[in-house]
Protein backbone atom coordinates (compact mmCIF):
# COMPACT_ATOMS: atom_id res chain seq x y z
CA UNK A 1 0.00 0.00 0.00
CA UNK A 2 1.61 3.80 -1.16
CA UNK A 3 1.08 5.80 1.99
CA UNK A 4 0.70 9.28 1.24
CA UNK A 5 2.31 12.73 2.99
CA UNK A 6 1.48 16.51 2.68
CA UNK A 7 4.61 18.56 2.60
CA UNK A 8 4.14 22.24 2.92
CA UNK A 9 7.28 24.05 1.62
CA UNK A 10 8.34 27.64 1.07
CA UNK A 11 10.72 28.57 -2.31
CA UNK A 12 12.18 30.96 0.40
CA UNK A 13 12.79 29.10 2.89
CA UNK A 14 16.31 27.61 2.95
CA UNK A 15 15.37 24.51 5.51
CA UNK A 16 12.69 23.44 2.79
CA UNK A 17 15.48 23.40 0.12
CA UNK A 18 18.05 21.86 2.67
CA UNK A 19 15.39 18.80 3.12
CA UNK A 20 14.45 18.07 -0.18
CA UNK A 21 17.11 15.03 -0.77
CA UNK A 22 16.33 13.47 2.16
CA UNK A 23 12.54 13.98 1.12
CA UNK A 24 13.69 12.76 -2.28
CA UNK A 25 15.38 9.80 -1.12
CA UNK A 26 12.59 9.02 1.23
CA UNK A 27 9.98 8.95 -1.77
CA UNK A 28 12.96 6.73 -3.46
CA UNK A 29 13.15 3.77 -1.56
CA UNK A 30 9.37 3.91 0.06
CA UNK A 31 6.42 3.27 -1.20
CA UNK A 32 5.67 6.51 -0.37
CA UNK A 33 3.89 9.89 -2.06
CA UNK A 34 4.90 13.46 -0.57
CA UNK A 35 2.15 15.75 -2.16
CA UNK A 36 3.98 19.09 -2.42
CA UNK A 37 1.52 21.64 -1.11
CA UNK A 38 3.65 25.82 -1.13
CA UNK A 39 2.24 28.48 1.10
CA UNK A 40 3.58 32.06 1.24
CA UNK A 41 6.79 32.74 2.71
CA UNK A 42 6.87 34.58 6.10
CA UNK A 43 7.91 37.44 4.08
CA UNK A 44 4.61 37.97 1.97
CA UNK A 45 2.41 36.40 4.63
CA UNK A 46 3.94 38.82 7.78
CA UNK A 47 6.03 41.49 6.10
CA UNK A 48 6.92 43.02 9.82
CA UNK A 49 8.02 39.66 10.57
CA UNK A 50 11.83 40.43 10.26
CA UNK A 51 12.25 43.69 11.58
CA UNK A 52 10.55 42.73 14.76
CA UNK A 53 12.52 39.44 15.14
CA UNK A 54 14.92 39.07 17.68
CA UNK A 55 18.91 40.79 16.12
CA UNK A 56 20.16 37.47 16.37
CA UNK A 57 18.17 35.57 14.15
CA UNK A 58 19.57 36.13 10.76
CA UNK A 59 22.91 35.99 12.34
CA UNK A 60 21.85 32.35 13.80
CA UNK A 61 20.15 31.05 10.47
CA UNK A 62 22.82 31.94 8.08
CA UNK A 63 25.35 30.10 10.43
CA UNK A 64 22.90 27.09 10.53
CA UNK A 65 22.07 26.54 7.29
CA UNK A 66 25.57 27.04 6.04
CA UNK A 67 26.76 24.31 8.41
CA UNK A 68 23.95 22.32 7.70
CA UNK A 69 24.47 21.96 3.95
CA UNK A 70 28.44 21.23 4.86
CA UNK A 71 26.71 18.43 7.29
CA UNK A 72 24.88 17.23 4.69
CA UNK A 73 26.79 17.86 1.60
CA UNK A 74 24.56 19.66 -0.17
CA UNK A 75 25.17 22.38 -2.63
CA UNK A 76 24.48 25.70 -0.86
CA UNK A 77 24.74 29.55 -1.76
CA UNK A 78 22.59 32.41 -1.03
CA UNK A 79 20.24 33.00 -3.92
CA UNK A 80 21.66 35.28 -7.04
CA UNK A 81 18.63 37.22 -6.73
CA UNK A 82 16.60 36.80 -3.36
CA UNK A 83 13.56 34.89 -4.12
CA UNK A 84 12.09 38.11 -2.13
CA UNK A 85 12.83 41.82 -2.79
CA UNK A 86 14.04 43.03 0.59
CA UNK A 87 16.93 45.17 2.88
CA UNK A 88 18.46 42.40 4.42
CA UNK A 89 19.77 45.29 6.79
CA UNK A 90 16.39 46.83 7.93
CA UNK A 91 14.63 43.62 7.09
CA UNK A 92 11.81 45.54 5.29
CA UNK A 93 9.72 44.16 2.76
CA UNK A 94 9.06 45.49 -1.09
CA UNK A 95 5.68 46.01 -1.62
CA UNK A 96 6.62 44.79 -5.39
CA UNK A 97 7.29 40.94 -5.03
CA UNK A 98 7.26 39.45 -9.11
CA UNK A 99 9.90 36.55 -8.62
CA UNK A 100 8.44 35.20 -5.32
CA UNK A 101 4.67 35.41 -6.65
CA UNK A 102 5.22 33.46 -9.98
CA UNK A 103 7.32 30.65 -8.05
CA UNK A 104 4.73 29.76 -5.77
CA UNK A 105 2.32 29.75 -8.42
CA UNK A 106 4.15 27.76 -10.95
CA UNK A 107 4.68 25.66 -7.32
CA UNK A 108 0.87 25.56 -6.89
CA UNK A 109 0.44 25.14 -11.20
CA UNK A 110 3.00 22.01 -10.91
CA UNK A 111 1.00 20.54 -7.68
CA UNK A 112 -2.07 20.50 -9.70
CA UNK A 113 -0.78 18.26 -12.12
CA UNK A 114 1.00 15.99 -9.67
CA UNK A 115 4.56 17.46 -10.38
CA UNK A 116 4.57 19.94 -7.08
CA UNK A 117 8.05 17.81 -5.63
CA UNK A 118 9.78 17.37 -8.35
CA UNK A 119 9.16 20.57 -9.70
CA UNK A 120 10.06 22.90 -5.87
CA UNK A 121 12.87 20.14 -5.97
CA UNK A 122 14.64 20.99 -9.46
CA UNK A 123 13.95 25.14 -8.90
CA UNK A 124 15.04 25.00 -5.28
CA UNK A 125 18.59 23.48 -6.53
CA UNK A 126 18.97 26.61 -8.94
CA UNK A 127 18.28 29.24 -6.39
CA UNK A 128 19.67 27.98 -3.31
CA UNK A 129 22.83 25.74 -5.36
CA UNK A 130 24.92 29.04 -6.38
CA UNK A 131 23.08 29.44 -10.10
CA UNK A 132 23.50 33.07 -10.80
CA UNK A 133 20.48 34.50 -12.29
CA UNK A 134 18.45 31.82 -11.86
CA UNK A 135 15.18 33.67 -12.75
CA UNK A 136 16.58 34.14 -16.53
CA UNK A 137 17.64 32.54 -19.69
CA UNK A 138 16.25 28.84 -19.90
CA UNK A 139 16.72 27.84 -16.15
CA UNK A 140 13.32 27.54 -14.89
CA UNK A 141 12.10 26.46 -18.09
CA UNK A 142 14.97 23.01 -17.65
CA UNK A 143 13.94 22.71 -14.25
CA UNK A 144 10.53 22.07 -15.60
CA UNK A 145 11.28 19.88 -17.86
CA UNK A 146 13.14 17.36 -15.56
CA UNK A 147 9.98 17.40 -13.53
CA UNK A 148 8.36 16.85 -16.50
CA UNK A 149 6.55 19.92 -16.96
CA UNK A 150 6.89 22.68 -19.58
CA UNK A 151 7.33 26.15 -18.61
CA UNK A 152 5.34 28.37 -21.06
CA UNK A 153 2.06 26.06 -20.25
CA UNK A 154 2.39 26.82 -16.44
CA UNK A 155 3.44 30.51 -16.52
CA UNK A 156 0.21 30.51 -18.75
CA UNK A 157 -1.58 28.94 -16.26
CA UNK A 158 -0.32 31.93 -13.48
CA UNK A 159 -1.45 34.53 -15.96
CA UNK A 160 -4.85 33.42 -17.04
CA UNK A 161 -5.31 31.55 -13.02
CA UNK A 162 -3.91 33.50 -10.89
CA UNK A 163 -6.53 34.44 -8.21
CA UNK A 164 -7.97 30.62 -8.43
CA UNK A 165 -3.93 29.63 -7.81
CA UNK A 166 -3.75 31.84 -4.82
CA UNK A 167 -6.88 30.82 -3.25
CA UNK A 168 -5.60 27.14 -3.38
CA UNK A 169 -2.32 28.64 -1.92
CA UNK A 170 -4.13 30.22 0.94
CA UNK A 171 -5.62 26.79 1.31
CA UNK A 172 -2.74 25.16 1.94
CA UNK A 173 -1.68 27.37 5.22
CA UNK A 174 -5.14 27.12 5.89
CA UNK A 175 -4.31 23.19 6.04
CA UNK A 176 -0.84 23.39 7.02
CA UNK A 177 -2.63 25.18 10.65
CA UNK A 178 -5.36 23.01 11.19
CA UNK A 179 -2.58 20.25 11.29
CA UNK A 180 -1.33 22.43 14.21
CA UNK A 181 2.11 24.22 12.78
CA UNK A 182 2.21 27.47 10.87
CA UNK A 183 6.40 26.98 9.96
CA UNK A 184 8.22 25.18 6.66
CA UNK A 185 9.14 22.53 5.69
CA UNK A 186 6.47 20.64 7.60
CA UNK A 187 5.33 16.90 6.60
CA UNK A 188 1.74 16.20 7.68
CA UNK A 189 1.12 12.17 8.03
CA UNK A 190 -2.28 10.81 9.09
CA UNK A 191 -2.81 14.43 10.56
CA UNK A 192 0.18 14.81 12.43
CA UNK A 193 2.92 17.48 11.89
CA UNK A 194 7.00 16.83 11.62
CA UNK A 195 8.15 20.18 11.61
CA UNK A 196 11.48 21.23 9.90
CA UNK A 197 14.09 18.94 8.75
CA UNK A 198 15.68 17.57 11.67
CA UNK A 199 12.56 15.25 11.83
CA UNK A 200 12.41 14.07 8.84
CA UNK A 201 13.65 10.30 10.51
CA UNK A 202 11.18 10.98 13.33
CA UNK A 203 8.41 11.06 10.35
CA UNK A 204 10.16 8.04 8.74
CA UNK A 205 9.32 6.26 12.06
CA UNK A 206 5.49 7.09 12.41
CA UNK A 207 5.15 6.22 8.65
CA UNK A 208 6.85 2.79 9.55
CA UNK A 209 4.65 1.91 12.71
CA UNK A 210 1.79 2.69 9.78
CA UNK A 211 3.12 0.45 7.52
CA UNK A 212 5.70 2.08 5.29
CA UNK A 213 7.61 -0.83 2.99
CA UNK A 214 10.68 -0.41 0.90
CA UNK A 215 10.45 -0.45 -2.72
CA UNK A 216 11.08 -3.46 -4.64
Amino acid sequence: MTLKADLFWSFRSPYSYLAMPRYRALVRDHDLEIVLRPVWPLAVRDPGFFAHNHPNWLKYTRLDVLRLADFHGVPFAPPRPDPIVQDIDTGEIAAEQPFIRRLVRLGQAAARRGAGFAFADEVSRLIWGGTENWHEGAHLASAAAWAGLVLEELDAEVADDAAALDQEIEGNQQALEAAGHWGVPTLVFQGEPFFGQDRIELAKWRMEQAGLTERE
